[in-house]
C-alpha cells in the first residue's frame, strides 16, 4: 500500500495515525495539491488527499473510509468498535472533529487563496462560528473523562487530536484552549503517544 499525501494535511495525519496505532507500513507519497503541476487527479479525481493505493492498484479516498479500511484490515488495536452503540459515538465524534476541521480550513484558504478585497469578512465569521460551536459541545461531551468514547483510544480521539493540531498549527490566532480545559488535558495526553509525536504536522 501507499499512501498519496501532504505532512500538513489534518486528514492526511489521521490516518497516518491510525495506520501508526495498529502498526501497518504503508509508504507515505507526498503531494501538493495546490501545485501546478500536481497529479493528484490521476488517483483522485477529486483531487484532494489522502488518497490510499492498494496493492491491486485500487484506490480509496476520503479519510473516513480510509480509517475504516485500515482498521478492518487488521484485528490489532481496534480503533472502531464493533459494538453498534459505541461505534456510532466514535463516527460521531469524528464527524463533529472533521467538521471543525472543514471550516478551520476553508477560513485558512479564504486567507491564502483570495486577495484581500475579494475576501468576506461574513463568510469568515460563519466559519469561525462553526469551529468555536464544534468545539463548546466537544468540551461538554468529553467532560471529565479519559477517552472520548469507552475506556481507550479510538478513532474519535484520533480525530480529536488531528483537529485541535491543526488549529495550533495553521490558526493560532484562534486561541481554543481559553475556554475548553477538558479538550486541553485530553490534547496533553495525545501528545504522549508515539503516533501523535510522529505526524506532527509541518508544511
Amino acid at each position: 500500500m501507499k499512501l498519496i499525501g501532504s505532512y500538513s494535511s489534518p486528514y492526511v495525519r489521521k490516518v497516518r495515525m491510525v495506520l501508526a496505532e495498529k502498526g501497518i507500513a504503508c509508504k507515505l507519497l507526498p503531494e501538493d495539491v495546490w501545485a501546478a503541476d500536481t497529479k493528484i487527479q490521476a488517483s483522485n479525481p477529486l483531487g484532494k488527499v489522502p488518497c490510499l493505493i492498494l496493492d491491486d492498484g485500487s484506490q480509496l479516498y476520503d479519510s473516513r473510509v480510509i480509517c475504516e479500511y485500515l482498521d478492518h484490515l487488521s484485528p490489532a488495536n481496534s480503533l472502531i468498535p464493533e459494538e453498534f452503540p459505541q461505534r456510532i459515538q466514535v463516527r460521531r465524534w469524528e464527524s463533529l472533529a472533521d467538521g471543525i476541521l472543514d471550516a478551520a480550513v476553508l477560513i485558512r484558504l479564504e486567507h491564502t487563496q483570495r486577495e484581500p478585497a475579494q475576501r468576506s469578512e461574513k463568510w469568515l465569521a460563519r466559519q469561525r462560528g462553526k469551529v468555536l460551536a464544534g468545539l463548546g459541545v466537544m468540551e461538554s461531551d468529553l467532560g471529565g473523562r479519559e477517552w472520548c468514547v469507552a475506556a481507550r483510544i479510538t478513532l474519535a480521539d484520533i480525530a480529536l487530536g488531528c483537529g485541535l493540531g491543526w488549529l495550533d498549527f495553521r490558526l493560532p490566532d484562534l486561541d481554543w484552549r481559553a475556554d475548553h480545559p477538558s479538550l486541553v488535558r485530553h490534547y496533553q495526553r495525545l501528545s504522549q503517544r508515539p503516533s501523535f509525536a510522529s505526524t506532527v504536522p509541518k508544511a
